[in-house]
């Protein structure tokens, strides 16, 4: 079933000039007709020769940790695809960032939850005690075969917004303290809601605009009076998904002098979309790592190659007015990476390996050095 997803990646063409509107419904078609699911699958349909890419064991994958393991399996991957006679196609940055959003809207980003712990924890921190399972325990408290939002993480911020401050208000009758949650709390609560048999049978869905109302909207609901200078949020939501922003949502609300001016959801996608939605795929890397990553991977050997006709034919990367993402990577690997490993291994260098914060770090580093902000 595809699940639709609108999100906006950067254009690397020049810096930061344009935004491109990355669709995962484009996504889950390019997965198909790049005959990326004759070897991978997500949530279990296709291939089984590489692993599932809607289901991983590490609790952190970034972006730039997809890049990374894309990149170091990549020998591998157009040796499989050569055996197979495979043709590879075409991944521009536009299809890299439809790609991208596809797995995004398959959950690849988001940590994995423990269904048990989740369970335990809808009635520890008292979300038992108005919600119930398929009856309204309060006439304001949706049971949650109603909750909509368990398929849409964007509905799921906005309610979390915009019900607050009546959760603090039965807390405070119960004489219950606010509950602090987690990333990984939450997580773990929606996996376990997800999967009960009463749920709604949701398309998980985000659509993301352009954000063209976001800024005003983020002043005019009083948020820019507070998030600016060292509080302003940008920043802090570079790698964050949106699960992260619910929580961190939820635990600012009893910290507010007084109660957060309502969004509706179309609000809500607004600020979300000027905030977070150019944040995303780029992870907060650090760019003096990123240049010993540079030097110690061997980039320069190649790609700032001083010999008098530039003999290795590889473009300079710094300098050179381009904006990088993990989708910028991940295109560039596509196109280039085969010849890249030709002349690499006429030279006798071994094809490098980065780990997720390595491709993080190197990303900054060139954004950097050509004087991207």
């Amino acid at each position: 079933m595809t699940r639709p997803l609108v999100i906006f990646a950067l254009s690397a063409v020049s810096l930061r000039a344009a935004t491109m509107a990355a669709d995962s419904a484009r996504g889950a078609q390019l997965f198909e007709s790049l005959s990326c699911v004759q070897c991978h699958s997500i949530n279990g349909k296709g291939g089984t020769v590489g692993p599932d890419l809607g289901r991983r064991i590490d609790r952190d994958f970034t972006p730039a940790s997809l890049a990374a393991t894309m990149w170091n399996h990549a020998p591998a991957m157009w040796a499989a695809m050569r055996t197979r006679n495979i043709s590879p196609g075409d991944l521009n940055e536009q299809s890299a960032a439809d790609l991208f959003a596809y797995f995004y809207s398959a959950r690849f980003f988001e940590k994995l939850g423990d269904a048990g712990r989740g369970k335990r924890l809808f009635t520890s921190k008292h979300c038992a005690e108005c919600h119930g399972l398929t009856d309204a325990k309060l006439p304001a408290a949706k049971p949650v075969s109603q909750w909509e939002s368990l398929g849409q993480p964007l509905e799921m911020v906005d309610a979390l917004w915009n019900h607050a401050s009546t959760m603090r208000q039965e807390f405070a009758q119960k004489k219950l303290s606010w509950p602090e949650l987690t990333a990984q709390d939450l997580t773990d609560m929606l996996v376990y809601l997800r999967n009960l048999p009463a749920a709604p049978n949701a398309n998980a869905r985000m659509e993301i605009t352009s954000g063209a109302d976001g800024e005003s909207l983020f002043g005019s609901k009083g948020c820019a009076a507070c998030h600016n200078g060292k509080a302003a949020l940008s920043s802090r939501l570079k790698g964050k998904t949106l699960t992260d922003i619910a929580v961190a949502m939820w635990n600012h609300e009893p910290r507010m002098s007084a109660a957060p001016a309502p969004l509706s959801f179309a609000e809500m996608r607004e600020i979300v979309s000027y905030l977070w939605a150019e944040q995303f795929f780029e992870d907060a890397g650090n760019p003096a790592a990123g240049g010993r990553v540079f030097a110690s991977k061997g980039c320069a050997t190649c790609h700032n190659d001083a010999s008098h006709n530039n003999a290795s034919g590889a473009p300079k990367l710094t300098g050179a007015g381009r904006f990088f993402t993990a989708t910028t990577i991940v295109s560039t690997l596509w196109h280039h990476g085969p010849q890249m490993l030709d002349q690499m291994k006429t030279k006798g260098i071994a094809w490098p390996r980065f780990e997720g914060p390595d491709m993080a770090n190197l990303i900054a580093y060139l954004n950097s050095q050509n004087k991207v902000k």
